[in-house]
């Protein structure tokens, strides 16, 4: 039986409902693991320093507010702190103590020297859950060095091997889409699902050490098995095929997909080929078997290519503009993308590519401002009263 959900399924409770998680990761990486778990219900504190996170004032704006900001914190709630000042420090404490996960990603070491670590923190919270994001990990003689994605696509592996499969490329590609920080923040919060299902049987927390090197490594199965095993011929790659006004892409790897795609194209003989006969000669001559194919789909629309081929069950794929496929009738079927909306402005952001059956699973719409939640926090989760706010404001420890 198949399980059919949409964007019409009933408001359902969070399944992180009651866990709160206390935020003090920026940028990227972090971030996406912690609006995950606010999608999922958790409450997320966004500790920020005085001047905000980095990319506060960065990207796109939509009219008064960075929209890849919004993306990356919706639904959370934001706190300013000043770490250094010592009732800073304590507030930061307090509140670890009453949080059930704490996700950073600075430098190895800075969370210790803030006296922010996992072991001062766990000694008064022995249920919390700790999760240290980094580039190369907590320990070993890279721990230290300065990372964003761009560098750990390079120190990977991922960005020689990407121009292996480039014709005539004489260099590594530019870097725009940040993988290493999206497969980080996905390891992130995968482990801290993990983390929080062994404390409900052992009834404690523990440390989480994730590192972005080791996250784009895991994404390159056959580029890691190459590295210890040559192979007897070389894999064949997947790329655009012309159209009449752009490219598809096919994907025919089972023999019910070639035969499906001979049919549609008038070329039944390619079965009879000894070049195409079977899988392992396909791949020896993937590139003459998709210059064949070009020269069917040369002739015709993307568009029309594309239905062709989906009707006959053939992998394939116009390709598309980000902004397109976030117009396409499948994504809005499935509710994949919620809209921000405040003080007159819109735009969308994706919702987890995952659904439950059982849980909500949708990005909040409202992004907080820089310290908006401060005093809400102050107030009814440490238990502080409007004359001891005031203090702390004028003593510069939040705002």
């Amino acid at each position: 039986m198949v399980l059919c959900m949409s964007h019409e399924t009933p408001k359902a409770a969070g399944a992180l409902d009651g866990i709160r998680v206390l935020d003090f990761t920026a940028v990227m990486a972090g971030p996406y693991c912690t609006r995950l778990l606010a999608d999922l219900g958790a409450e997320v504190i966004k500790v920020e320093p005085f001047q905000g996170d980095l990319i506060r004032p960065t990207g796109e704006f939509s009219g008064w507010r960075s929209a890849y900001f919004g993306q990356l914190n919706a639904g959370k709630k934001s706190m300013v702190l000043e770490l250094k000042k010592p009732q800073g420090l304590k507030i930061a404490r307090e509140l670890a103590a009453k949080s059930d996960v704490v996700v950073e990603n600075f430098r190895p070491g800075v969370m210790n020297r803030l006296g922010l670590g996992y072991e001062i923190l766990s000694a008064s919270n022995p249920r919390l859950i700790y999760c240290a994001i980094s580039g190369y990990g907590q320990s070993g003689p890279a721990a230290n060095k300065a990372a964003y994605a761009p560098i750990i696509h390079a120190a990977s592996g991922f960005d020689l091997a990407h121009m292996g499969y480039q014709e005539n490329a004489d260099r590594p590609a530019r870097t725009g889409i940040f993988m290493a920080d999206v497969l980080g923040g996905l390891n992130a919060f995968g482990a801290i699902q993990t983390a929080l299902f062994q404390r409900e049987r052992s009834g404690r927390g523990q440390m989480i050490d994730v590192s972005l090197v080791e996250s784009m490594l895991s994404m390159m199965v056959y580029e890691c098995s190459i590295a210890s095993f040559s192979p007897e011929q070389p894999r064949h790659l997947y790329g655009p095929l012309r159209a009449s006004d752009g490219y598809l892409i096919l994907a025919p790897v089972s023999q019910k997909n070639f035969d499906a795609l001979t049919k549609s194209i008038g070329r039944p003989e390619l079965l009879e080929n000894p070049r195409f006969s079977s899988p392992i000669d396909r791949s020896a001559n993937w590139n003459a078997m998709m210059s064949i194919i070009e020269q069917w789909t040369v002739e015709r629309t993307a568009r029309a290519c594309e239905a062709i081929f989906s009707q006959a069950g053939v992998p394939c794929s116009r390709y598309l503009t980000v902004g397109e496929a976030l117009a396409e009738e499948q994504i809005r079927h499935r509710g994949s993308l919620t809209t921000i909306e405040e003080r007159g402005h819109r735009y969308e952001i994706p919702n987890p590519a995952f659904k439950l059956s059982q849980s909500r699973t949708e990005a909040g719409s409202k992004v907080a401002a820089l310290g908006e939640d401060t005093e809400e926090i102050l107030r009814d989760v440490l238990d502080l009263d409007a004359n001891r706010i005031s203090t702390l404001k004028r003593e510069g420890a939040v705002n």
